[in-house]
């Protein structure tokens, strides 16, 4: 197994750039999902580094050796890597043990050999009943685990997985989040993962990447990308936050509608203007003042819709910004009602970008 670094990779079709100077590093062992919204350049980049496009510009290294430039690109059957596509990708008229092994029969492995690694991923995949089966007769979570084990079988250097999870129901879904995670920790490949669901990147990820219009926005844990976002589009798009805007009182303190909120997070410049997320379910609503008039904002209830568990609120607040607060269940309140938000000073973050 070896690193995965990328290195002012660009990709452009024609004049628009859809990966632009992405440089990361990706260590023995780690994995790293590529994580944004439809058309942010994550499959682009996938596909850059497993070598079915051609990078315009940048560098990809694997280990050490250069397996992308703009002099040469290494073929993706040189590069000692496995990738899982979206469709899974079986052959049909072969079994799950023939699926399987497919890739060692091309290596002419020996059939001892064959047999004792199929063997061994077989039972890590909790497969052996299903040996002789053909894909049609097996369920989708059953064939994604196929898929699983036929490109670790081969034991590359890198596994990518383009989206793996995206054709399966809801619960099937988060069971296979955590097998990916459990198969991940078992076998330490370098992987690379593809989502543009949070949840499965913060299941089954080391780090996030999130990407945005072919850029890198931020990079880190997934405890660091959820409570410490850093610009207004990761905050919005990792658990939904609240992002508004005040002045800049001071470098810890933000004028919004009418009242100064104490902030943590990035230090601001006064006279600024400046953003701040809060996260839904952190906004305590209530319908009478607090008595402390600190980080409280007035706003009137727009709309109330009851979600079993919760109560999701839209809320407007005296300068019209509109706000969405999660609550529990217990009261609800009515449109057209005044209410008080109170805004903890923990969970108000200044964003740098």
């Amino acid at each position: 197994m070896a690193s995965v670094e990328l290195r002012g990779l660009t990709k452009r079709f024609g004049s628009l750039a859809v990966v632009d100077q992405v440089s990361l590093r990706i260590d023995h062992g780690q994995l790293v999902c590529l994580l944004g919204p439809s058309g942010c350049g994550k499959t682009t980049t996938l596909r850059l580094i497993a070598g079915f496009l051609e990078p315009t510009d940048g560098e990809i290294h694997v280990g050490d050796r250069v397996v992308s430039s703009k002099a040469r690109t290494l073929p993706p059957e040189s590069r000692k890597m496995s990738m899982i596509f979206q469709s899974y990708a079986l052959w049909p008229h072969m079994t799950v043990t023939e699926n399987i092994v497919y890739g060692l029969r091309l290596r002419k492995l020996d059939r001892d050999t064959i047999a004792k690694k199929l063997k061994a991923i077989l039972e890590t995949t909790k497969l052996e009943i299903l040996a002789q089966r053909y894909p049609g007769e097996l369920s989708g979570g059953q064939q994604q685990r196929v898929a699983l084990a036929r490109a670790l079988i081969v034991e590359p250097e890198t596994l990518l997985l383009d989206e793996p999870l995206s054709n399966l129901d809801a619960n099937l879904r988060e069971e296979m989040r955590f097998e990916i995670r459990r198969l991940h920790d078992q076998y330490r490949y370098t992987t690379v993962y593809v989502t543009h669901d949070q949840s499965e990147a913060m299941t089954t990820a080391d780090l996030i990447a999130v990407m945005n219009s072919g850029k890198i926005d931020q990079l880190g844990t997934p405890e660091d990308i959820y409570d410490r976002p850093q610009s207004e589009f990761v905050a919005r798009f990792i658990g939904a936050s609240n992002v508004i805007k005040g002045i800049a009182h001071d470098e810890n303190h933000v004028v919004f509608s009418g009242t100064t909120l104490q902030v943590v997070g990035a230090k601001l410049k006064r006279a600024q203007t400046s953003a701040v997320a809060i996260r839904q379910h952190d906004i305590q609503l209530s319908t009478q003042a607090p008595q402390t008039a600190g980080n409280v904002v007035q706003a009137t209830v727009m709309r109330q819709v009851f979600l079993g568990a919760s109560r999701d609120y839209m809320v407007e607040t005296l300068d019209g910004t509109t706000l969405r607060v999660i609550t529990s269940t217990e009261n609800a309140v009515p449109r057209g009602t005044e209410v008080w938000l109170t805004l903890p000073a923990e969970r108000c973050r200044a964003l740098s970008r």
